[in-house]
């Protein structure tokens, strides 16, 4: 496989030869060896003597090629080397004699060995460029082909027809009514539509897997390669003639092929469904609302002569119908015009500035920002914060609706600007002050606190009492109990930075945060989610520097004084020349900040995490409390705990893990004897209801709505109720409430689909109308939807759909 020094090709091909053609019995694959051949680079003396000397492999298969075919490099300068790959000969069928170098369809590449041992230097393609000398270790890269090895080992013809694939194609088939030709040529019958249900396989097939591994639809990163997947494989289905959702067919065909290799697939199943079905429903509203949109745009597009749908166009359909780009480029190329994609990206970054000035608006309020520029020139507002909570200063200016005014009168709203402030703007993650102004005869109460221009604090407040005038003495003073309770919270936001650096590593660097009193939240760069023994290292090792009271020490120095420190700075933040750094325990935490902070770690109280999720590709969020906060979330979770023990009836909260669990074994174990009484109540009943059976036409129709009842009990029922109908021609179908979601099966006997009446096509009719889909092959068909309340509306159309194919 890959090794990094251990071994070499004298070792590697002997073993990939061994474990191509020992038998299955004996752990291989079990190839014919006869039908193998082999290429090697035509300068590896080395690996071809191997091939012939040790493996005893026949010389006239083996062939030598060029640097083009059997050379390995990244294209850049750095590791390259030669490489030996391993054929297998499908037979005369596929093409003609020959080997690898004759035909490429009939002798397919199935393993390749890359013998990493040489640096190479500069150079263009796959041949020209020069072998610098030998690497310190020779190393192992292969690539081995599963989905060509497990085509080859199931005899089919390609990988769509492996055991993993095949069943989510035929499930795309049966649910378009369409029929799967396996093709292989433009030119061959029904291509278009083979190629179509291929996309869906494999797409549908790689997001079941995405979402169990943990990922979920989004905009970016992963979760935007899972949106792609899953839009491709329903519109693959839309142009198979299928409108109605399709995902509650094809997710459980992939799963149930899935399953015996990925079991948790099907374990989980019902979080995955929950999570593809909703992302169809919402997928679906946004074709059906901007296709017409589009349509129209081509179609103008074709009148002008222009051929190209504009970039407005395409604006309009991503902002007011939700049409991502990617789609609307498909869509268009499939009707045979172009995309002004140069103007739709213009369009895009010109509202990616607009919502930049919406933001710069909430920091400048109702005014212009000229206003508060004009101000900060005059001179700036000096905090006084850092030192104090209560500050003798001068009420320098007063906006009403962010106009300049003189005064301003009990309730009304208005902006303060102070010459000395001891209120903290909103900056670096951490909420504004809130307190109150007070002057001769008026009082403000301040809600917010902002720096619309760099050194301008204003103080958003409301006129509680008194008439507020310009250039009078005030006294503002801060809400003590908040500032003190925010200040725990940013400094617990720091010691959670520094607990992750120490558990996680330096990489789990800050990419933003929150905090205000009491509660704090941290966003930092990590590609997977923590561990639960992860997460309670880093709460342990917050809560060890604050048991251990660390002073907190802030200083005034060059932000490259601060770096060779090793200062931590937010990733994306640009800072003077002059920083602020605050230390908390030394070493252990020192970041460059203008916030306010505790005095000393001790003063925070406790921490406690509260969750820990994604908040987009590479990116991961904590959520915690501190301080009186922290102690009522443990005080509310122990008396949870103590509930818990009093209801289980055991003496300690120890022993609650094992009394849920027997709890819990009990009530399953309930479940399966209910289930079975359920079951053997509903066979005793078989009989009578055969008696409830109508000819509709000459078919011999039975309709039961079940209630309660799940997928497989509904099954195991319609086909019991199939096999007492007779010989005459008879369809059933059965439907149950499974998790308040409805589930219909229909079975038709052999007489009944040699009329014409299909279980397929009848399910499919009676999903619709459950808000659903479904479907199958002509003799069983299962479909579900949303709405359990129209199962008799269901059953209505199965009725008439059989009269229409009688009459």
């Amino acid at each position: 496989n890959f090794s990094f020094g251990d071994y070499f090709k004298k070792e590697v091909i002997p073993w990939a030869y061994e474990l191509l053609t020992s038998s299955i019995e004996d752990g291989g694959y079990g190839l014919d060896p006869e039908r193998l051949w082999v290429t090697v680079y035509e300068g590896d003396d080395e690996a071809y003597d191997i091939w012939v000397n040790d493996v005893k492999f026949p010389a006239e298969r083996i062939q030598k090629m060029g640097m083009a075919e059997n050379y390995w490099s990244t294209g850049q300068p750095g590791p390259a080397g030669p490489d030996s790959e391993i054929f297998y000969d499908r037979g005369p069928e596929y093409g003609k004699e020959g080997g690898p170098a004759a035909d490429d369809d009939r002798y397919i590449e199935i393993w390749n060995l890359v013998f990493m041992q040489y640096q190479r230097g500069e150079g263009t393609g796959k041949d020209s460029f020069e072998i610098l000398g030998d690497l310190p270790k020779k190393n192992i890269d292969t690539g081995l082909g599963v989905e060509r090895l497990a085509m080859l080992l199931q005899g089919v013809e390609n990988f769509y027809e492996t055991d993993q694939v095949r069943p989510v194609l035929d499930a795309a088939a049966k649910l378009s009514g369409k029929k799967y030709h396996g093709s292989e040529n433009a030119n061959d019958e029904g291509y278009e539509d083979d190629v179509r249900m291929r996309v869906v396989a494999d797409h549908i097939r790689s997001s079941l897997m995405l979402i169990a591994d943990g990922v979920t639809p989004s905009n970016e990163g992963r979760g935007y390669i899972l949106r792609r997947l899953m839009r491709r494989a329903i519109r693959a289905m839309r142009l198979l003639g299928v409108t109605e959702p399709c995902l509650p067919v094809l997710f459980p065909a992939s799963k149930d092929a899935m399953a015996g290799a990925y079991p948790y697939v099907a374990e989980d199943f019902e979080r995955i469904s929950r999570i593809a079905y909703a992302e169809e429903k919402a997928f679906l509203k946004t074709i059906e609302s901007g296709t017409t949109r589009l349509e129209e745009a081509v179609a103008s597009a074709k009148a002008t002569g222009k051929g190209e749908v504009s970039g407005a166009d395409a604006f309009a359909l991503h902002d007011t119908y939700g049409f991502p780009i990617d789609l609307t480029l498909e869509m268009a190329e499939e009707a045979g015009v172009k995309v002004d994609e140069a103007q739709f990206r213009a369009l895009m970054e010109e509202q990616r500035h607009r919502a930049q000035a919406d933001a710069k608006a909430k920091k400048g309020g109702m005014a212009d920002l000229s206003v508060f520029r004009e101000l900060a020139d005059e001179r700036g507002s000096t905090f006084t914060g850092y030192d104090e909570l209560r500050t003798e200063t001068t009420l320098r200016a007063i906006l009403v609706d962010g106009v300049s005014v003189p005064a301003a009168s009990t309730g009304q709203k208005i902006e303060v600007v102070l010459d000395e402030t001891p209120f903290y703007a909103e900056a670096g993650g951490q909420a504004a002050d809130t307190g109150v102004i007070t002057g001769n005869g008026f009082t403000i109460d301040v809600s917010d606190v902002q720096q619309p221009v760099k050194g301008l604090s204003v103080h958003r407040a409301v006129v509680r009492e008194g008439e507020v005038v310009a250039g009078t003495p005030v006294v503002a003073q801060v809400d003590v109990q908040r500032r003190q309770d925010g200040e725990k919270a940013h400094s617990g936001t720091h010691i959670i930075h520094a607990a992750l650096h120490q558990v996680l590593g330096n990489e789990a660097t800050q990419r933003g945060s929150f905090n205000k009193e009491g509660y704090l939240r941290f966003d930092f760069a990590w590609g997977e989610g923590l561990s639960d023994a992860a997460k309670q290292e880093v709460e342990e090792v917050a809560n060890t520097a604050i048991r251990d009271n660390f002073q907190t020490i802030t200083r005034e120095m060059p932000l490259d004084e601060a770096k060779k420190l090793g200062a931590m700075s937010l990733f994306g933040e640009k800072y003077g020349d002059t920083v602020r750094v605050v230390e908390m325990g030394g070493d252990f935490s020192r970041e460059l900040c203008g916030g306010t902070h505790v005095g000393s770690t001790a003063q925070i109280g406790s921490l406690t995490l509260l969750t820990e999720q994604s908040v987009g590709s590479g990116n991961r969020r904590v959520e915690a409390l501190v301080g009186l906060d922290s102690f009522n979330h443990l005080a509310a979770e122990r008396t949870l705990v103590n509930q818990l023990t009093g209801l289980m009836k055991v003496q300690s909260s120890t022993e609650l893990p094992e009394k849920i669990n027997q709890t819990l074994t009990k009530l399953k174990e309930a479940e399966k004897e209910l289930a079975k009484l359920r079951k053997e109540k509903l066979q005793a009943e078989a009989g009578k209801l055969t008696e409830t059976a109508q000819m509709v036409g000459s078919v011999r129709t039975l309709l039961h709505n079940a209630g309660e009842l799940d997928a497989s009990a509904v099954r195991e029922l319609a086909l019991d109720l199939r096999s007492r109908l007779g010989e005459d021609a008879a369809t059933v179908a059965v439907a149950g409430v499974n998790n308040g979601r409805p589930v219909i099966l229909v079975a038709t006997n052999q007489a009944a689909r040699d009329a014409g009446v299909k279980a397929g096509a009848l399910v499919r009719v009676a999903a619709g109308v459950l808000g659903g889909g479904g479907g199958g092959k002509d003799d069983v068909a299962q479909g579900g939807g949303q709405d359990a309340s129209k199962i008799d509306e269901a059953f209505t159309a199965i009725r008439s759909t059989i009269s229409e194919l009688r009459a």
